[in-house]
């Protein structure tokens, strides 16, 4: 299957504008920053990459463009949260599910403050503008949880004066139905975004339902050319159900989530420096009912938690000297929630043995230093720096070096040597009988090398890394003294291959494909050995028709005594047609080689599926 995969490149799916892409990114620097010039391997999808295919949700789209990111999945739409879940994260085998890997939205973390990982319903793509994808740890720049690397959405804005109005509605498969619809508007020093989104599915299996309200909003204002401020907000709420698997089925096992974030931004910008001061609040609602084997004995309570993130951001870039950027930055979070059951009966609140019954905080609060210099035309060095500090576990340094040699105009040579860590979460401390109190974080080094060049008047494009990790003080659950109990155990130590490349043949169609390999010593579920994707894009007229090819090789679906692997390859396609200057129309089909195939482990996934739509612009 892997030659068929390489020579399967015809078939690939990605916009042009990602075959061209531009050269600033954010992520790896905090400031826009010529890509060629940082360390980072840093991959980026812009906005009609996450649209083509007519995708909600920024994840399954990242799954295919991102080499080494993996994605789990259990049905057509929704992901949902507790027992059987599936929006689990990994980068290179480390999991954001065990919130190792960080998501940002235009780089304030998204991460709660009880059970400390990314929530994969919330991430939708009526917010995003392009997501930038910082592979490898991240903790210098951005603290806890981005050990496995970083995810930033950067959102949406109007770029030149006007009004835009789009609406995109589809349905499908098993009940399925989206809808969004956003609004823009710039005009002179003010800018707005609002966009508001809904779905629901029946899904393919009895008492898997999931319905879905989504908003976002954006509003942005120039005081002149050196200073801008904005605000912005985005709400989710889903309900969902858990079948359980195929051979344990559950009954009554439901999810009732909001999840949402505000934040507000100052912004300079000058010839030598640039920096911005961010206040953020990201807060959560969770209802979970998790159902029971035996449907005569129904649950008596809900699990109940509130919980939320408070932060502070403030950064400083200068060009001190010639060919020199320095960096400063101080990042503040205050870290709450509180977990508590409700009776389903009464809805009074029920007596538990939690150590975090009532409400808990953490704090934590940094500094960092991050240094790049030109040596030379062809040379850069980095260096960076940052002091964590976290009220519970303590003091942590976080260094960063690399190096960036460019031989010639067109290619870069890239060494970094990072290192990641994570502190435990509210649940790990306080948070079921497991709880541990003395945990300390996890800690990750890791070593890469990358070459990436471009071709054919960059028409052609491609890169290739190899890298090396190792962690250890992994929280992982043991037996001590005959009851469960998170200790710092656990031990990751990975390497692999990961390789990208897109062409531009012409006005018509454009080429790309992925491929990353992947050993662990100490393997983890929902890490594939070999994760390979090849697609096309087709323009012309009216017209416009992409498709891709994916590969999954050695999927752990479980692992230790009962270790299971899943291989399957997927093929996707989505066809538009301009019908009237305003109105489009697009039909797109999943999985159309009705592969028969598990993600979660007993969670058999649908065969083929189709959807089909109109997208208005006004």
């Amino acid at each position: 299957m892997l030659p068929l995969l390489g020579a399967s490149l015809n078939l690939c799916a990605q916009s042009d504008s990602v075959v061209a892409l531009g050269n600033v990114v954010v992520t790896g620097t905090r400031q826009a920053t010529d890509i060629r010039h940082l360390p980072n391997t840093v991959s980026v999808i812009d906005r009609g990459t996450l649209t083509q295919n007519e995708q909600q949700n920024v994840l399954p789209t990242l799954m295919q463009q991102v080499p080494g990111l993996f994605l789990t999945s259990r049905s057509m739409m929704g992901y949902g949260v507790s027992g059987g879940a599936a929006g689990g994260i990994n980068m290179r085998g480390i999991s954001g599910g065990a919130g190792q890997l960080l998501v940002l939205i235009d780089g304030h973390p998204q991460y709660q403050g009880i059970f400390g990982h990314p929530i994969a319903d919330s991430y939708q793509t009526l917010m995003a503008d392009r997501v930038e994808v910082l592979r490898g740890p991240a903790s210098m720049l951005y603290g806890s949880n981005a050990m496995g690397g970083v995810i930033n959405i950067v959102t949406r804005g109007m770029h030149r004066d006007g009004i835009k109005t789009q609406l995109n509605l589809g349905a499908g498969s098993y009940g399925t139905f989206q809808s969004e619809v956003s609004n823009q508007i710039r005009k002179g020093r003010f800018s707005s975004t609002v966009a508001l989104q809904y779905g629901r599915s029946d899904n393919h299996r009895p008492q898997m339902g999931f319905e879905q309200y989504g908003g976002f909003a954006k509003i942005g204002y120039a005081f002149n050319a050196h200073w801008n401020a904005y605000v912005d907000a985005d709400l989710t709420h889903f309900n969902a159900s858990n079948p359980g698997t195929v051979s344990a089925p559950l009954y009554g096992a439901r999810q009732w989530i909001t999840r949402g974030a505000v934040s507000a931004a100052l912004e300079n910008h000058y010839g030598r420096t640039s920096g911005a001061l961010s206040v953020y609040d990201n807060f959560g609602n969770h209802k979970i009912n998790d159902g029971t084997t035996d449907p005569t004995q129904p649950q008596q309570r809900y699990f109940r938690s509130n919980d939320a993130l408070i932060g502070v951001s403030w950064y400083q870039s200068a060009q001190l000297f010639a060919g020199n950027r320095t960096t400063v930055g101080i990042d503040y979070q205050h870290i709450y929630g509180r977990a508590y059951y409700t009776s389903i009966e009464t809805g009074e609140t029920l007596d538990t043995s939690n150590k975090q019954s009532g409400t808990s905080h953490r704090n934590e609060i940094a500094g960092y230093v991050d240094i790049r210099q030109d040596l030379a035309r062809w040379l850069t060095v980095d260096a960076g720096l940052r002091w964590d500090h976290h009220s519970v576990t303590g003091s942590e340094w976080i260094p960063q070096t690399g190096l960036v040699v460019r031989p010639m105009a067109t290619g870069e040579l890239k060494a970094t040597v990072s290192k990641g860590f994570r502190n435990p979460t509210m649940r790990e401390l306080y948070l079921y009988p497991p709880s541990n109190t003395d945990l300390q974080p996890e800690r990750l080094m890791n070593y890469e090398l990358a070459w990436s060049q471009k071709l054919v008047g960059g028409r052609l494009r491609y890169s290739i890394n190899a890298y090396y990790l190792k962690g250890d003080n992994m929280i992982q659950t043991v037996m001590q003294d005959g009851r469960p109990r998170n200790v710092n155990t656990g031990a990751v130590e990975n390497y692999g291959l990961e390789l990208e490349a897109a062409y531009r043949l012409n006005p018509h169609w454009s080429l790309t494909t992925n491929h990353s390999w992947l050993h662990m010593e100490h393997p983890v579920i929902a890490a594939p050995e070999y994760k390979g994707f090849a697609g096309a894009t087709y323009t012309n007229g009216r017209w416009s028709a992409n498709a891709g090819l994916q590969y999954i090789a050695g999927l752990y679906t479980a692992v230790g005594t009962t270790e299971t692997q899943e291989s399957f390859c997927l093929l996707n396609a989505t066809v538009g047609y301009q019908l009237l200057k305003n109105l489009r129309l697009w039909v797109r089909g999943d999985n159309l080689l009705a592969q028969r195939y598990e993600i979660n482990a007993g969670f058999p996934m649908p065969r083929a599926t189709f959807m089909g739509g109109v997208e208005m612009v006004f």
